[in-house]
């Protein structure tokens, strides 16, 4: 009879599970972060700028601690069993004019993307924030102040995260799971507090020197200095500020289709066969 029972309870669990998970996705950040209690006093707080030398056709060579240490805290730079798989992102820290432009190559080419936001870009540029999510990308947390995260205490990095959240879901009615460091600087620490509040953390496998408005070379040189790093389940780094970029966004998508690669949303990060 006991066990009779027990199997009864343990079946309804597992169909009331399936029955709510899309309920429970929304809440998943606050509800992790009130249940994890790490010892943050016992991780390495030391800052590591995220950098390597890019090969031709290929994933960067990153070190085995680097590997370990995101693989243990939820952390990307790549999606290392994706085939002709890419990811493409965009870090927005202030807008500079061309992200409407981007959003309609990303339209229409059908190209899926994210867009790490700051404090600043959420409030000032509801229009695009509303475009991306109404168009399906990924809107990503780049902190409220795009502080350098390893030198700040565990309080103030989980105020930068949870404040920006906040500010997204009131205004947006969006949640975000993806998070990623300001400067590309991290640390064990900052790894550990952003998974125990839900958030998966989001760094690169291909980026170039594209940030400097004052230093654009035209859109040749912008799709020269992308195409011929694609690679399996790289996840591409563009800024948004770049008009090279806008403007050679739409051939450099149309090159990696050509060569048989499908970018995908970051949600399906990690889901490859």
């Amino acid at each position: 009879m006991k066990k009779m029972i027990i199997t009864m309870l343990c079946a309804s669990f597992i169909l009331c599970g399936c029955g709510v998970e899309k309920n429970v996705k929304k809440e998943a950040v606050k509800e992790t972060a009130a249940q994890v209690a790490t010892d943050y006093s016992v991780l390495d707080s030391a800052g590591m700028g995220w950098g390597f030398v890019k090969k031709k056709g290929h994933a960067p060579d990153i070190s085995n601690r680097e590997k370990e240490m995101l693989a243990k805290y939820d952390g990307y730079y790549i999606d290392e069993n994706a085939e002709k798989v890419m990811y493409l992102t965009f870090d927005e820290g202030y807008e500079n004019g061309y992200t409407s432009k981007i959003l309609d190559v990303l339209e229409s080419t059908q190209t899926p993307a994210a867009f790490f936001v700051t404090g600043p870009y959420l409030e000032n540029q509801t229009e695009l924030v509303e475009r991306m999510i109404k168009d399906g990308h990924v809107v990503g947390n780049h902190t409220v102040n795009h502080p350098n995260l390893p030198k700040q205490s565990v309080e103030t990095v989980q105020k930068e995260l949870s404040g920006l959240n906040a500010m997204c879901e009131e205004k947006y009615g969006y949640t975000m799971h993806y998070m990623r460091p300001p400067e590309g600087e991290w640390s064990e620490r900052v790894l550990a507090v952003a998974r125990d509040m839900g958030y998966k953390t989001i760094l690169w496998s291909f980026a170039y020197k594209d940030w400097d408005i004052n230093a654009q070379k035209g859109k040749d040189y912008a799709f020269k200095q992308v195409t011929p790093y694609f690679h399996d389940g790289a996840i591409l780094l563009l800024h948004a500020v770049s008009s090279d970029n806008a403007d050679a966004l739409e051939s450099i998508i149309n090159c990696a289709k050509e060569q048989g690669y499908t970018f995908k949303s970051l949600d399906e990060l990690g889901n490859s066969q």
